[in-house]
């Protein structure tokens, strides 16, 4: 088993290498506008997960991930020969749901949005449904009664 630190920096190198093989080495026309965004090793350097974006719709998707699955060979001769290590990781392609999972959210975050707005709009003008001060406020009568000092009734001996 190899460690962490060289597994994270083989990933790095293999989402270098692919992504720059991507662009210069495939030439399928089915292969989209496609971003690497992240790779990972197993600890025993044997396989690598590269993970991407494409921009377009569900086609240009489905168009992208055939054309990497028919360029995966040429992809994995790349890395090996790029990082000349022993054994080759073997290749496996997963669309990121990293967009998805932002949209999700920034519409849950709008949501939000509204609903607070709503709830301010609600709030303008409203009123206390209590009296206005809610807080007990001592006698005037008693005051007279309680020494400043300590805050304790005053003795008759005073």
């Amino acid at each position: 088993m190899a460690s962490q630190a060289r597994a994270n920096k083989l990933a790095d190198r293999v989402r270098e290498i692919v992504a720059e093989a991507l662009e210069m080495r495939v030439k399928d026309p089915r292969l989209g506008f496609i971003t690497v965004t992240d790779a990972r090793v197993t600890p025993d350097l044997r396989e690598a997960t590269v993970f991407y974006t494409v921009y377009g719709d569900d086609e240009a998707r489905a168009a992208t991930a055939a054309a990497l699955e028919s360029a995966k060979g040429v992809l994995r001769t790349e890395v090996g020969r790029q990082t000349g290590i022993k054994h080759t990781p073997s290749l496996s392609f997963v669309p990121d749901a990293l967009p998805d999972t932002a949209r999700h959210i920034d519409d849950l975050l709008r949501v939000a949005a509204e609903s607070d707005a709503e709830v301010h709009a609600r709030a303008t003008g409203a009123a206390y449904a209590g009296e206005p001060d809610p807080y007990r406020q001592p006698r005037p009568e008693a005051l007279d009664d309680v020494d400043d000092a300590t805050r304790a009734p005053r003795s008759d001996d005073d």
